[in-house]
Formats: C-alpha cells, sequence, structure tokens
C-alpha cells in the first residue's frame, strides 16, 4: 500500500463497445495508457472503472464529456454525465467531467502518424484518447492551480 501523498489521476474515455483508461503519474506531469475495458453495460463499465481507481489509489477520476462542437450538450454529453454520477455510487473519488472535443480527432491524426491499422488501430485509439483527455487537463491544471 503506498502512502497517501500519492497524487494520480485516471481517466476515463466511455465509448461504445470499448471504454479508454489512462493514468498520471504521481507528479502529474505525465499520462499513461493503461488499456481499455471492452464491455458495453455501463454498470460493469463503472465497476470496473471504480476497481481500477482503488487500484492505482487515484485522487481523481476525469471522465472525458464529448460537448458538440458547438458548446451544447448531446447525447453522448448525456451519456457521460450520467456515467459519472453512476460511478460516484460507486467510489468516494472525486469525478470530474472535462471537456473531450478533440481528443478522438487527435488520437486518429496520432495513429495516422504512426500508421497504426486494423483492429490494434480502435484498441489503441480508445486508450490513447483517454491518454488525450488526461493530458491535456493536467495541462489545463498547471494553467489554472486554484483548480488542482
Amino acid at each position: 500500500q503506498h502512502s497517501k501523498m500519492t497524487k494520480r489521476i485516471l481517466s476515463v474515455d466511455l465509448g461504445d463497445k470499448r471504454t479508454g483508461l489512462a493514468v498520471s503519474d504521481e507528479m502529474c506531469v505525465l499520462a499513461s495508457g493503461i488499456g481499455c475495458i471492452k464491455e458495453d453495460y455501463i454498470v460493469y463499465i463503472a465497476d470496473a472503472v471504480a476497481k481500477k481507481a482503488a487500484e492505482y489509489d487515484v485522487c481523481k477520476i476525469v471522465v472525458g464529456n464529448p460537448v458538440n462542437m458547438n458548446g451544447t450538450k448531446g447525447p453522448r454529453s448525456e451519456k457521460a454525465q450520467g456515467f459519472a454520477a453512476l460511478l460516484g455510487e460507486k467510489t468516494d473519488v472525486p469525478i470530474v467531467l472535462f471537456d473531450e472535443r478533440l481528443t478522438t480527432v487527435s488520437a486518429h491524426q496520432y495513429m495516422n502518424m504512426t500508421n497504426t491499422r486494423g483492429k490494434k488501430r480502435k484498441e489503441t485509439v480508445d486508450t490513447l484518447s483517454a491518454e488525450i483527455i488526461l493530458q491535456n487537463y493536467l495541462d489545463y491544471l498547471r494553467n489554472h492551480p486554484s483548480e488542482a
């Protein structure tokens, strides 16, 4: 059991078939993908995320909130909000919804640059999306220290 000084943050990129996960280092500087949950039943996803949060002893969970480009909240954003509420019933860790508008686009651009294809691409995109959400959030906290 590590000390309570750890400050890891877990991020979640909720998908229909796969949910990507990433965790920060203890200094909250770098995000690393830790794989994805292959499950479409939201209750099981919440259980699995709560388990990961305990396993990594995180102080916060960031859930990607897919707001529409014009800033409105559609069904995917409502799903993310519902998921965050459900997750809140399964863990005492604070949960933050974070705008992830361009995350999947960034992940696909990265895949194109690294020439990743096929099934591996699908799984990598989900994990990478969670990583990008978390990295964007960590960068945001560095620029807004009062919100950390």
